[in-house]
């Protein structure tokens, strides 16, 4: 039988918090072990519960999420993280991606789209709110191509697939990706394949995770 993954909930509204730990502990396969009112109490019960996700708010007291999410990672990086948030503009996103958020969602999600970014974090995939990941193509949006990346690549990528991820990630399809390269789209998937095989990427919302978190979203 498949071991539940443990969950510590951290938000600073307690009707909110009391609210999820109830809803989790009712979802397959989800146990609820702890709950915390801030980040700093969310770093505290993530060494003494060692937990496999942490669904994790942003805006609380003392210690916000961002900053939380930065330390658990640094400590555990085992640990899982997923953001569950009213704030879906860039600034916040991108925060907490580069902490080392594996998901981001917003409130208006239900338990059935938290359960499964909780099991998808669970496997390290990531999982961005449909929102939230067009708030990040519509920020990195731009009439020009992405510049050349002319530093070390991570994944051992090429400077061409760094710039077909980089394209990717600013909401491009296949067709407009070999418009603006000048190639045929066979040559595109061709790309993508080689990208999301190195980076470990099964779909386009993994890739346009990775590319901001690894600073080649253009």
């Amino acid at each position: 039988m498949t071991p539940e993954l443990r969950v510590i909930v951290a938000d600073d509204q307690a009707l909110v918090r009391e609210g999820l730990m109830t809803l989790l502990a009712a979802a397959p396969g989800i146990e609820p072990v702890a709950a915390a009112t801030d980040g700093e109490e969310a770093v505290e019960l993530c060494e003494r519960h060692r937990p496999d996700v942490v669904l994790m708010d942003l805006r609380m007291p003392t210690v916000d999420g961002v900053e939380a999410t930065r330390r658990i990672r640094a400590a555990n990086p085992a640990i899982e993280v997923v953001v569950l948030t009213t704030h879906a503009d860039e600034a916040s996103i991108l925060d907490a991606l580069r902490a080392g958020a594996r998901g981001y969602l917003t409130k208006d999600a239900g338990i059935a789209e938290i359960s499964r970014a909780i099991q998808a974090a669970a496997a390290h995939q990531a999982v961005l709110d449909p929102v939230v990941q067009s708030q990040l193509v519509a920020a990195a949006s731009s009439p020009t191509p992405a510049p050349a990346v002319d530093r070390t690549l991570p994944d051992e990528l090429t400077p061409r697939e760094a710039e077909v991820l980089s394209l990717i990630a600013r909401g491009l399809s296949n067709r407009e990706i070999a418009d603006i390269l000048v190639v045929s789209e066979a040559t595109v998937k061709t790309h993508i394949n080689h990208v999301f095989s190195k980076i470990g990427a099964r779909d386009r919302a993994q890739a346009v995770h990775y590319a901001y978190t690894h600073g080649l979203a253009g």
